[in-house]
């Protein structure tokens, strides 16, 4: 099935995951609300879609996902206090959130990986081509990565992927993509994805990252794609069939990305993403610097 192509205002964000790896913080908190500096993690990914023109973002939740939910909303008791207290600054960042975007929600449900998590939104994504941005992949503002994608999937059709070249010895951890080039420097052909290839069987080393920019045929793949690794339906294996057919749903693409990337899902990561984070900021960024040369100077004394 072909579809009209239409500008992309949708956005997709899978957030049911149950974030086991940084238990116990995640034990009555999802991971997507967990702080980078002083905004839950969610909020970044938000304000990505947004700068990107993307004015509808549908999240994929589970069971104790509700704060989530509640992040975007108003707060009235809230607001009422920092107004009477005057505290304009405050009040700002508060409702920041709520105002950011028109922000729908459902759940997965059974927890059965990307893949299906995705197919959850076909309902409220319909015959668009729609972005689907994971939650643990953070995309520094200054480097506009979903932007670039949806430039290039107006342009050529099909899907596109976000890449990223990354040591061999990690490819493993990743979806992997077999690429040819084309005529742009940034922009890749992919032939062929695996899902966290073994040592030595990947066929290059560029892994899939969390940006995504789907043709709706996905879904059509996706509702009959077998559970692969894991026992999950992967989005990999939807996209790895979707790129090895030529037929009229388009091909599938790769924007390399060579920017800067925060993976919070990672709790050495994480850490290192509020450092770096904080580090940048104007308010926070001069004091903070200047303790942290301290301590490191005082650790390597030591």
């Amino acid at each position: 099935m072909t579809y009209a192509r239409t500008r992309i205002s949708k956005a997709v964000i899978p957030a049911a995951g149950l974030g086991t790896r940084f238990l116990p913080a995640t034990k009555a908190t999802p991971k997507e609300m967990l702080p980078v500096v002083d905004k839950p993690a969610i909020q970044y990914v938000v304000e990505e879609a947004v700068a990107a023109n993307l004015s509808d973002v549908l999240m994929i939740t589970g069971r104790n996902k509700r704060p989530l939910e509640d992040h975007f909303d108003r707060n009235y008791e809230l607001e009422s206090a920092l107004t009477a207290k005057g505290d304009e600054a405050r009040l700002a960042r508060v409702q920041e959130s709520s105002d950011l975007a028109t922000m729908h929600y459902v759940r997965q449900g059974d927890p059965r990986g990307l893949g299906h998590a995705v197919l959850c939104a076909e309902p409220h994504v319909g015959d668009q081509p729609f972005a689907v941005l994971l939650g643990d992949d953070l995309i520094d503002p200054r480097d506009p990565l979903l932007g670039r994608m949806i430039e290039v999937q107006e342009r050529h059709g099909g899907s596109v992927v976000a890449l990223m070249e990354v040591d061999p010895s990690q490819i493993h951890l990743y979806g992997c993509a077999a690429i040819v080039p084309t005529a742009e420097e940034d922009v890749v052909r992919v032939t062929d994805l695996v899902e966290k290839p073994a040592p030595g069987e990947a066929p290059s080393a560029f892994a899939v990252i969390g940006r995504y920019v789907l043709d709706p045929s996905v879904f059509a793949v996706l509702s009959k794609t077998q559970p692969g690794r894991g026992g999950e339906i992967q989005l990999t294996d939807a996209l790895r069939e979707l790129a090895q057919e030529d037929g009229p749903d388009g091909p599938v693409h790769g924007v390399i990305f060579t920017g800067r990337r925060y993976d919070t899902g990672d709790r050495g990561d994480y850490l290192r993403a509020i450092v770096r984070l904080a580090c940048e900021r104007d308010d926070l960024g001069p004091d903070f610097r200047s303790w942290l040369r301290t301590y490191v100077r005082e650790e390597m004394q030591d």
